[in-house]
Formats: C-alpha cells, structure tokens, sequence
C-alpha cells in the first residue's frame, strides 16, 4: 500500500522524522531499514532503544502523526489505479497487503474505494508481519491460490523480502530506496506501462538476469543480490558462516569488493560477524540486498533471508553477544547469535611462551569463561526451543576448544556444550589431528615481537548449533589465495588476520510453537 499504491511512503518517513526529532533523534539513511516497509512497532520500538523513550508512547506518537498525514488526503501512484481497473475488468481478484495497521489501511482504502480489493491483510491480521511471509501467505489463503500464481507488488525491500519468502513473484517499484532484478523478481520504475498481461508473464517466465562476474566488480554497488545465486523460496540446506573481520577489514585495500565477493563466491546464507567497525554488517548488507543487524561498533549479522527479530541489548559492548530470528520460509526459523570474547589473557601464548599448564591455564579463562556464560543466559529462551526454532551460536571465542587439545580444561567451549551447543566442524572433523580446522592466523606465523618464536596455532571460531532441525552435511574453513603475512597485508585477497568457518546444514522439518 505505501509508496506502491498510493504516496504514503514519504508521509511515513516524515512523521517517523517528526517524532524522532522529537526525540532528540536525526534520522539517516542508515534508519531506512528499520522504517521504510516496517510496522509502527518495529520503528517504536528502534526510536524507544535509540533514545529510552517509553515504547508505548513512541508507538502512540507515530501513529498519530501518520493517521493526521493520510486524513490530509493521500495521492495515488502514477498507474495504480489504472492497473487495479484493468484487474478487475480481467476478472483477476486483488488482496491488498501492507504492514500498516488496520486503521491506516481503512482510511486510505476508504478514500479509494473499497471495492478495488477482495482481500485486506493488515499488521493486525497476522501473528508476524512483512518483512516475514505470514501476510502474504495469509492473502493467497484468503484468495484460495498458491503463491507461485500471485504477483506481489511492492516498493520496499522489506516488502520484497516477505513476498519472495512466501514463494510469490514480485514486481517491485521501488519508492525512496533502490532495489535491484533477481530470479522471479522484475523492476519498474513505475506502475504506468504495467498490464495485466505483463503480471502474466512474471508468473510464467520467472526467467533469472544473467548475473555480473564478481571479480570483474569493483564498486559494491554493483554486485548482484544473493538471490541472484540461490533460491531462497523454499531452502532445503542453510549455510552459515562466521567472520571475525579484522578492524572491520580496513588494513587491506579494497576490502569491501574482496570482502562481498568471499561471500558471494562462498555461497553463504548466514553470516555472524565479529570487529565490524561499526558499519561493515550495513555496508555489507546493502550491497548484497540482504537484510542485517548491528549491534553495537563491534557485532552484527547478515542475512539473505528476512531477519524478523532482534535479540538481546542494542549495544552489547565490544565483547558480548547479540542474536537475531531468521526466517527461512513459510513454518522455518532460526535463531542465530554472535559472538566475540576478550583476547587477554590468550591461552595458547601462556601455554607455548609461558608454560603454564592444566590448572592455571583453566583459570585464566574467567574472563572469557563469564562472558560466554552471560551470552548463553540470554540464549536461554531460545535453547529451550530449539527443536522448534534451530539455534546456532557463532563467533570469535579467543580461546581453542576441550575437543582439540587436553593440555587443559579449555571451560569456555565445554561451557557452551554443557548448554546443548554442538561444534558443527568437530562433528564434520571427529580427528583434531588430521583436521585441527586452525583459524588462528593465516597471516602470523610468527609471534609479533620480533622474536621469530612460531605463533601457536588454534582453532577459536566457531559455528555452533542445537536442534533437531539441523544436520551437519559439511564443515570448513575458509581463507582465499595465499595471504602474505604481517606486517605485509595490504594486497592479499583475504581482508582478515582469522580464516572464515562455514557450516552446511540440511534443515528438517519441525513444528512450530507460534
């Protein structure tokens, strides 16, 4: 409905502006994500965390102000209306779905004309809202059709996102923000030269653009989507991959075209990053058109699949967590955490340049050994359904694993198994000997202080996961070309001081509790 059908899309921006500002809050292009496409309680709720105003009377303020923009008249988009008039004379039945709430929604259809629509779905139609399937899934029931025969037009990526995610082709016709072409995905600039006869024939070609050769790119901006790659309707597999970026990627040249290349080339779903530097996980997200969360200067997720929750504090600090819920298709989700632990002390220097052993080695672990204990208790919720909603805690631990070495107790790994968490690379690579799965450090074979003592080597990034959901098919390390080692960095195709983990699961089936 807003910024597709009729001009609301700016009416929204400007009464989220409004309240912001209200808020001692400027919105940026970096706001856009969690306000073009979104419900009022999604933005609510992002102004109530930014500035510790009371939720409820963000939520209230909003919607004030946007009810009072659209009962001061809205204005169609070029074409719409012609197009819903050429629809209705085709005899094809038209469900209007939007993340506004009901009483906007009236309003402005209302002031259309109710008969245009056989079906309203609204934000208060629905258990979850756009960007999650569940609004489209809810329209194509009410009109008794599959999604596969629905067209879903919209303006938003957020929009994009629920509809592809319901299995529906999508026309978009981006509003404020560009959207790029993908497989079962058209885009106009406008609703103008648009017929009932061109929906047809979204739904019968659904034919992919020929995507561009990433290593012939070098503005981000011209990378194709993730979906140009993979299907994303209806996955079988998830593949998910953890990244320390190392200061975010910035002590090689031209990081961010090697860094979206890796992932492209990788093939990857999922990613939990760690040393973001406080814009890689929106820089890398907007260049993919994948969706993400940032929490923080040091943490964040990508996802090419709809993110559709947000978990634990908004700024968990350099060293913490924060966890996000993917959701995969129609009845899946996932739940994924990342993390990043305190280097010091680092263990594997005290047992290679120290000799400490055993015990010692085991106490000096508590700080990393409280931190990922503070991590799992705001897991918690999400371990206890984890055979409905799949759970995976990824990340940089700084400390190697009670699976690889028993020079010690290594707590801060056997704490995270403890709590149901399974290493998806052990259980791909039983022997740590014929595997060590080393991501610590392609780059440093020798200890930086010049003493030319080899740099212990270890496996401290990890991919996690517990659920009945998930079955590991593959596990890996991930390093591209041959790096050259510190201090000498700048030229190498791989932009981190850790090798990359990815994780290939087949999902299963599961009932879910919501």
């Amino acid at each position: 409905m807003d910024g597709t059908l009729v001009d609301t899309e700016r009416l929204w921006w400007e009464a989220v502006e409004h309240v912001a500002a209200g808020l001692g809050r400027s919105l940026t292009e970096a706001d856009e994500e969690d306000v073009l496409g979104r419900p009022v309680e999604h933005t609510a709720e992002m102004l109530s965390r930014a500035t510790g105003a009371p939720f409820t009377e963000v939520a209230a303020d909003l919607h004030r102000e946007f009810a009072d923009r659209v009962r001061s008249g809205v204005v169609a988009r070029p074409g719409a209306l012609r197009l819903l008039d050429a629809l209705a004379a085709d005899g094809v039945p038209t469900a209007l779905v939007t993340a506004s709430p009901r009483v906007i929604a009236d309003l402005v259809v209302e002031g259309l004309g109710a008969g245009r629509f056989a079906v309203t779905v609204t934000a208060d139609d629905t258990p979850r809202t756009k960007p999650a399937p569940d609004p489209y899934l809810a329209a194509c029931r009410a009109l008794g059709v599959e999604p596969a025969s629905c067209v879903a037009v919209e303006d938003t990526r957020t929009g994009v996102s629920s509809a592809e995610a319901a299995g529906c082709a999508v026309l978009a016709v981006p509003s404020l923000a560009p959207i790029a072409a993908a497989p079962g995905r058209t885009v106009r600039e406008s609703l103008e030269d648009v017929t009932p006869a061109g929906l047809r024939d979204m739904i019968t070609t659904r034919e992919a653009p020929e995507p561009s050769d990433p290593s012939d790119l070098t503005d981000p901006s011209d990378l194709p989507e993730s979906s140009d790659l993979r299907d994303s309707s209806d996955p079988r597999e998830l593949r998910v991959m953890s990244w320390n970026l190392w200061f975010g990627g910035t002590k090689v040249r031209h990081y961010r075209e090697k860094q979206l290349k890796i992932i492209l080339e990788s093939g990857v779903d999922v990613v939990g990053l760690q040393e973001t530097y406080g814009t890689a996980a929106r820089e890398l997200a907007e260049a993919l058109g994948w969706e993400y969360h940032q929490a923080g200067e040091n943490l964040g997720v990508i996802s090419r699949f709809p993110i559709t929750g947000r978990l634990g504090a908004a700024d968990p600090g350099f060293y913490g967590g924060t966890g996000v819920r993917v959701t995969l298709g129609a009845d899946q989700d996932v739940v994924l955490w990342s993390a990043h632990l305190d280097y010091t002390p680092y263990g594997p220097y005290e047992a290679s340049f120290d000799g400490l052993a055993g015990p010692e080695l085991a106490d000096h672990e508590s700080v990393r050994l409280g931190q990922v204990r503070e991590i799992l208790a705001a897991m918690a919720p999400d371990l206890a359904a984890r055979d409905t909603t799949p759970v995976l805690l990824v990340g940089d631990f700084n400390a190697p694993s009670h699976r690889d070495r028993d020079d010690s107790e290594w707590p801060v790994t056997r704490a995270a198994e403890e709590a149901g968490l399974r290493d998806s690379y052990r259980e791909a690579h039983p022997d740590p000997v014929r595997s060590p799965g080393h991501t610590w450090s392609p780059i440093h074979t020798e200890h930086e202080d010049g003493s030319g003592r080899p740099e212990p080597q270890d496996r401290i990034d990890y991919v996690l996961y517990a659920g009945t959901g998930l079955k590991v098919l593959d596990s890996r390390t991930l390093v591209t070309g041959t790096p050259r080692t510190w201090p000498d960095v700048e030229d190498n195709d791989w932009p981190s001081d850790h090798a990359a983990v990815i994780t290939t699961f087949s999902l299963g089936r599961v009932v879910r509790s919501d």
